[in-house]
């Protein structure tokens, strides 16, 4: 059992017993529901991305060829955007939902970190690049 204190910005305090990460929440959205809608989001994009682009893969295996996280039940995947890579991980369950190229290994990884990743996104999206 995983018991939160949190003051929210309105000044509302909140104490949570959740017995998962998943089920702790800011009052609105567990981060279950977030990382769904993450997901969901990110493929409805880049399916239509593959599409319109190509360029995104969903692979079980990262360049070097090592399972992802070392788990046979998650896989990642990557977009190279004109403004650089954005990768992310997910569970199997969800494969079927990217319709996009079913690689052996996935692109070497750049680097990148999350907040990088998002930047990336943010200029793509803005149109510069």
């Amino acid at each position: 059992m995983i018991v939160i204190a949190e003051d929210r910005d309105d000044g509302i305090s909140i104490l949570q017993q959740v017995k998962r990460m998943g089920e702790v929440s800011d009052g609105y959205h567990t981060f279950d529901e977030l990382y769904r809608y993450r997901m969901l989001l990110q493929a409805a994009w880049l399916n239509d991305y593959y599409q319109n682009y190509g360029d995104v893969i969903k692979s079980w295996r990262h360049s070097d060829g090592e399972l992802c996280f070392g788990k046979e039940d998650y896989f990642v995947v990557v977009v190279q955007l004109p403004t650089g890579q954005v990768s992310n991980h997910y569970k199997g369950e969800y494969w079927d939902l990217f319709n996009v190229t079913d690689a052996e290994y996935a692109p070497e990884y750049d680097g990148h970190t999350p907040q990088e990743a998002a930047d990336r996104i943010e200029r793509y999206v803005k149109g510069e690049y």
